[in-house]
């Protein structure tokens, strides 16, 4: 079993989950339960999937959890456009938020190559 909580990955990750949910906090009250809600699950199934493919036993177990994150990544990184696209982030938001999604993906591909 290997701690999740010393990963750089899992950090990033889990800090880019609370940017989310404080730039969320300010989006319309009517996308409560649709684009706030998408981009909460989303988010946090990043450092999740990561934290539980750490308690797997195998490093092939460990590795499909990892992929499962990378495909959260994409999903939050097409709701960061809708949300650009429907004004409720400005364009550097957008732009900040875009560049740490790809640098998390790139480290969990990093770490599952290194597996």
């Amino acid at each position: 079993m290997r701690d999740f909580t010393k990963l750089e990955v899992w950090k990033r990750s889990h800090a880019l989950t609370l940017r989310i949910y404080q730039i969320t906090k300010h989006y319309p009250k009517d996308e409560l339960f649709g684009l706030t809600s998408q981009m909460r699950r989303s988010s946090s199934s990043i450092p999740t999937n990561i934290a539980e493919g750490c308690g797997r036993n195998t490093n092939p177990q460990l590795k499909q959890f990892l992929a499962i994150a990378t495909g959260s990544s994409s999903e939050l990184q097409y709701q960061l456009i809708l949300s650009k696209d429907l004004q409720y982030i400005s364009e550097s938001s957008f732009i900040e938020l875009h560049e740490e999604i790809v640098q998390v993906r790139k480290m969990i591909f990093a770490y599952s190559n290194q597996l």
